[in-house]
């Protein structure tokens, strides 16, 4: 018999795992093409930035556009930059830790306890996936606006919370990789439910959860606000930034630094939770 070699498929040839390799390189820069485009474009010069054909990477690297970003923020306004960034911040921040706290209570429930109703309203959690933020638009600002919410964080921090994504993602995590056993046996050891909660299904659900914000910061780390917030102290800094790069051919350079700098954020979180993506996006759709 053969002998298989260790970490090798036994259905994959050597010349297999060199042409999957090659594929996924050349597919990787396919999709990394966009990132390192504008990531240089923002060090370019204007007189670089209008070359045609354009150049993928910069020869005269400078951080003009940047400075000249910061100097049209310091001076927009009342508001200074360090306010945007506050707001941002702090909506993305508190958004995210209560979505995924509120998903997680409420898979851990669904997943592991049976009760009436308990799958026609994950039914609906599920049908809610299929709608846009556009058409929900008009129904979340009537709700907003009866309770009083429109022109405060609240308008854009509570909604985040019932986010369905969240709540499919740590559903199907759950109920996947972690077995009823587990739970009846720490029931039998005399563990409460927030103890078993907290210290044994949390632990075990770190890549979904992982996943789950990612998600959750790339979407309220970008949301401009604008349907519900008035008030130019509470406004994001998305959207401040999207405003001073709209002026024109003058402030393409800057309009290239802003793009950078609202990718800062949400690249840096993929980064330190990529690894876990694709275990949960494989578990989400699993059973036991």
């Amino acid at each position: 018999m053969k002998k298989i070699k260790a970490g090798r498929q036994p259905n994959r040839s050597v010349g297999g795992d060199i042409g999957v390799g090659i594929f996924l390189v050349l597919f990787g820069c396919f999709f990394a093409f966009p990132l390192v485009f504008a990531i240089n474009n923002a060090f370019k010069p204007l007189n670089e930035l209008f070359v045609f054909p354009p150049h993928l990477f910069v020869k005269n690297p400078t951080i003009a556009n940047f400075n000249d970003l910061f100097l049209l923020m310091n001076k927009s306004g009342v508001v200074t930059f360090t306010r945007y960034s506050f707001n941002s911040l702090f909506i993305t921040f508190v958004g995210t830790v209560g979505h995924i706290f509120i998903a997680s209570m409420a898979a851990y429930v669904l997943s592991k306890y049976k009760f009436p109703g308990g799958r026609a309203f994950f039914t609906m959690v599920t049908v809610a996936l299929m709608f846009s933020g556009y058409v929900l638009a008009i129904p979340n600002y009537l709700i907003m606006a009866k309770l009083h919410w429109v022109d405060t964080y609240l308008a854009i921090i509570v909604p985040a919370f019932a986010m369905p994504m969240g709540l499919f993602l740590m559903k199907q995590f759950m109920e996947s990789s972690i077995p009823d056993v587990l739970i009846e046996a720490a029931k039998i050891d005399g563990a409460k439910e927030g103890t078993i909660f907290f210290r044994i299904v949390m632990p075990l659900v770190k890549p979904a959860t992982l996943t789950l914000m990612i998600f959750s910061i790339q979407n309220l780390w970008n949301n401009v606000a604008t349907t519900y917030i008035y008030s130019e102290e509470k406004k994001t800094l998305p959207f401040a930034l999207k405003t001073l790069a709209a002026g024109g051919v003058a402030r393409t350079g800057v309009s290239a630094a802003a793009t950078v700098f609202i990718m800062i954020v949400p690249l840096v979180s993929f980064l330190l939770a990529q690894s876990n993506i694709v275990e949960t996006m494989a578990s989400s759709g699993i059973k036991e």
